[in-house]
């Protein structure tokens, strides 16, 4: 029996939860097509919630979470992959009700591998990660609604998380004028370095919730928030401004107005890369290993198993910047 080390999360007494490493057993993994030693994983806001005993993420516990997952297949029982592939696995189930990469092993359907593009190597995928997989969609999304660097600022909101520093980065690759939101003014000068050319304070954005209308500032965003700040972005948009959705850390509701999609034929573009169809997650990841690829090594810091119990915390406390990448070696 092949014993490795992961993270498990234990509900010791009713919803009181524990975070430890322990040895697992590969048998105990469930079934699938692709048991996969995992080099390297990321952290992301669902993990956290994952591990702090969020049955909206995971149902069942003991639970080993982790979203995403770069590394080797060591056995296939489909056609699709060699033992000896390099790999990525990032949404469907994976960390949420199924043992995810924050385990030196995982085994899944082929239906939920890629292989790693060349020129991508498995720890730069794991710096992406859902996070980056997310702001190219929302940027190819804005892209698709026409946007164009021309057009005017493109505002992102919640830039010191992972998707948003990261769209902040990939935007300014692109030739836009970034705007980038933030609660924590302490890092106006990093996010400056990641290619920021304006700093907005959250607060800005938190005023005139209750007008139907705000004056045109923003020719497109990014929105990794949501809530009544999502919606006073929407009501910002200049005349055809596009907004890309894909988070909800500041609220899944908000007081809605039609006026601004009549009066200014503004759109809301929902962004989901958890159940996004392989080939589409695939063509994005090809995009990201050649002409959007992208050097984040400003935004990223690297730990162990041993160390996520503290980086978890942090993430739930609103206190994390940037990327987490963890190395599962």
């Amino acid at each position: 029996m092949t014993e490795f080390k992961a993270l498990q999360i234990s509900e010791i007494t009713d919803n009181v939860f524990q975070c430890e490493v322990v040895e697992r057993q590969v048998e105990d993994l469930p079934a699938g097509d692709l048991l996969i030693r995992v080099r390297y994983s990321s952290l992301n806001y669902k993990d956290a919630l994952s591990a702090s005993g969020n049955r909206g993420v995971t149902k069942n516990y003991p639970h080993t979470p982790g979203i995403d997952a770069a590394g080797v297949v060591e056995a296939s029982s489909v056609a699709e992959f060699a033992v000896g592939d390099e790999v990525i696995v990032t949404g469907y189930d994976l960390g949420m009700n199924t043992a995810g990469g924050f385990g030196q092993y995982i085994r899944v359907p082929a239906s939920w591998a890629i292989k790693r593009p060349q020129g991508l190597p498995l720890r730069d995928a794991m710096i992406l990660g859902t996070a980056g997989l997310t702001a190219a969609l929302c940027v190819d999304k804005l892209e698709q609604a026409g946007v164009t660097p021309e057009a005017g600022t493109v505002l992102v909101t919640g830039a010191t998380g992972g998707v948003g520093s990261i769209a902040v980065v990939l935007l300014k690759k692109l030739g836009y004028q970034v705007a980038a939101a933030t609660g924590k003014a302490e890092q106006g000068v990093w996010l400056s370095k990641l290619g920021a050319d304006e700093i907005v304070d959250r607060a800005e954005l938190q005023q005139g919730v209750d007008r139907p209308m705000l004056k045109e500032r923003w020719a497109a965003a990014v929105d990794t928030v949501g809530g009544d700040i999502l919606f006073n972005v929407v009501k910002s948009l200049q005349r055809g401004g596009s907004v890309a959705c894909c988070g909800l850390t500041a609220g899944v509701a908000f007081q809605a107005s039609v006026l601004p999609f009549i009066l200014r034929g503004v759109n809301l573009l929902g962004v989901d890369s958890v159940e996004l169809p392989l080939v589409v997650k695939a063509s994005m990841w090809d995009k990201l290993s050649l002409q959007w690829k992208l050097d984040l090594s400003e935004l990223c810091q690297e730990v162990e198993l041993t160390e996520l119990p503290g980086s978890i915390e942090r993430i739930l406390s609103g206190g994390m910047v940037g990327r987490v990448l963890v190395r599962l070696d």
